[in-house]
C-alpha cells in the first residue's frame, strides 16, 4: 500500500504550496511511505483524471483542487481531513492504513497483570460520596440533642433526670492521674538516689 499525494507544481496559489509541502513535510516525519504524483507534469494526464473523477470537490467547486491524498486507488480526503487526523492523532485511521499492534503486556515479577474489565459494573457506578446532612431542616428532637450537646459537661442535666453527672466523678479521675503522676515522681527520685 502506497500513500498518494497528488499535488500541482505550478499553482500560483501560495497556499495550495504550503499545504502539499506540510502534507508530504508530516508524511516524511512519520515515516510514512507516499508518493507525490504532479497533476501538472507532461504525461500525468491519466493521474490528474482519476484524482478528479475520485477525489470530492468543496463545496461550491466544479473539480476538486491539490492536495488530494489517496491509498493506492481508496480516497482518502483533502488537506483539511488530513490535517484534523494529524491533530487528533488518528492519521493512520485517515490515511486507511492497517493499525499498528497493541504493544505487547509488560511482565512484573513474572507475571502478566490481568486486562482491565472494558465495561463496568453496577458496583462500580454507584458513588461512593457520603451522603450530606442537611443542617437547615431540623425536628423538635435534633433541637433538643444540640442543645444538650452544647451544655457545658459539668452541668447537670435538669431537662432528663435519668442522667446523673456530677462533678465528683470528675474531680475523682482528675486526682487519681494527679496520684499516679506523684507516685511516677517518688520513684524517679529514689532511683537517682541510687
Amino acid at each position: 500500500m502506497v500513500i498518494k499525494v497528488y499535488t500541482s507544481g505550478i499553482s500560483g496559489n501560495k497556499e495550495v504550496k504550503k499545504r502539499q509541502q506540510r502534507i508530504m513535510m508530516i508524511l516524511e516525519s512519520k515515516g510514512i511511505a507516499y508518493e507525490a504524483i504532479d497533476i501538472t507534469e507532461p504525461g500525468n494526464e491519466d493521474d490528474k483524471q482519476f484524482m478528479q473523477d475520485h477525489a470530492k470537490p468543496k463545496e461550491g467547486a466544479k473539480h476538486p483542487l491539490p492536495p488530494q491524498i489517496f491509498n493506492e486507488l481508496d480516497y482518502c480526503g483533502d488537506y483539511e481531513g488530513f490535517d484534523v487526523a494529524n491533530e487528533n492523532d488518528e492519521l493512520e485511521i485517515f490515511l486507511k492504513m492497517p493499525l499498528p499492534p497493541a504493544p505487547p503486556a509488560p511482565v512484573v515479577n513474572g507475571k502478566v497483570p490481568e486486562p482491565e474489565p472494558e465495561h463496568s459494573t453496577e458496583k462500580d457506578s454507584i458513588s461512593q460520596v457520603p451522603e450530606r446532612r442537611d443542617d437547615s431542616v431540623s425536628s423538635p428532637a435534633a433541637e433538643s440533642a444540640q442543645n444538650d450537646s452544647e451544655k457545658p459537661s459539668n452541668v447537670k442535666n435538669e431537662e432528663n433526670p435519668d442522667t446523673k453527672e456530677t462533678e465528683s466523678s470528675e474531680e475523682n479521675g482528675l486526682e487519681d492521674e494527679s496520684n499516679v503522676d506523684e507516685e511516677n515522681e517518688e520513684d524517679e527520685e529514689e532511683e537517682e538516689e541510687e
